[in-house]
């Protein structure tokens, strides 16, 4: 289990702030909330983790949801939040509600990726052992775009590239990200589908060009939750705070 010390986090907003902890998907990094945050939340206390095995933060084992869930609780350090997670930071998210309920005031669950089929993710990850790197910076952007980056804003997509991509040994470039972490990451995606407690606030941000929330977790999360469950429906691919930040912001700002 990590101390708080060995996660990078980064900070916005000023101190006295609504604190929100902003949990990025798998293969990302806290940085990709530093847009939302300071151009569209200034007056949003956000805290955002590199997770285990991703970034500048430690990339020991156990890599597992109970393991990320115990080390964004330790982040928290006894602070209530409202959590903000978008894609595999969404299990998290609901673990840690379940787990740690005087630690979460809600969530809003951005494209979650929640009891993926087993056969995508055993596939996924077998990708991601078979490429593991690129020839250069366009070629890493060319993939970018082709997975989920085309409607996000160039200057962006060219921050996230400036950010996690580091040269290998050999020459070529890869992202800063632990190999044997994410791998293990794509297999937790693939356990029984978590819901939050049934009296917590929850937000569903669906993104319709994306196909990645499922139709049961859908179902499980509404009947779930109820009226407590509000669900938005955006018009753009997976990266939904980076191609939506405006909309973003609002439902953020609604929830809170």
């Amino acid at each position: 289990m990590c101390s708080v010390s060995d996660l990078q986090v980064y900070r916005y907003g000023p101190a006295d702030g609504p604190l929100v902890l902003a949990l990025h998907g798998l293969t990302g990094h806290g940085r990709r909330w530093e847009s939302l945050a300071t151009e569209q939340l200034p007056e949003v206390r956000m805290l955002a983790p590199d997770l285990r095995g991703h970034g500048r933060s430690t990339s020991l084992p156990p890599w597992s949801f109970e393991t990320v869930v115990a080390d964004v609780a330790a982040v928290l350090d006894g602070r209530p939040a409202l959590v903000m997670a978008h894609s595999f930071g969404a299990p998290v998210a609901i673990m840690l509600a379940s787990r740690h309920p005087e630690l979460v005031r809600g969530l809003v669950l951005l494209d979650p990726a929640v009891g993926m089929p087993a056969d995508m993710m055993d596939h996924i990850a077998l990708a991601t052992l078979a490429r593991p790197d690129y020839a250069d910076v366009e070629e890493a952007r060319l993939d970018k775009l082709e997975t989920a980056w085309a409607d996000v804003d160039p200057a962006l997509l060219a921050a996230e590239l400036a950010e996690h991509l580091v040269p290998d040994d050999a020459g070529r470039v890869r992202w800063r990200m632990h190999l044997p972490a994410i791998v293990s990451y794509w297999g937790q995606l693939a356990r029984e589908i978590v819901l939050p407690p049934a009296d917590l606030p929850t937000v569903l941000v669906q993104a319709m060009k994306a196909g990645i929330v499922t139709p049961e977790f859908r179902a499980a999360l509404t009947a779930r939750l109820g009226d407590r469950l509000t669900v938005h429906e955006f018009d753009c691919d997976h990266m939904v705070a980076q191609a939506r930040p405006a909309e973003t912001a609002a439902v953020l700002r609604a929830a809170l």
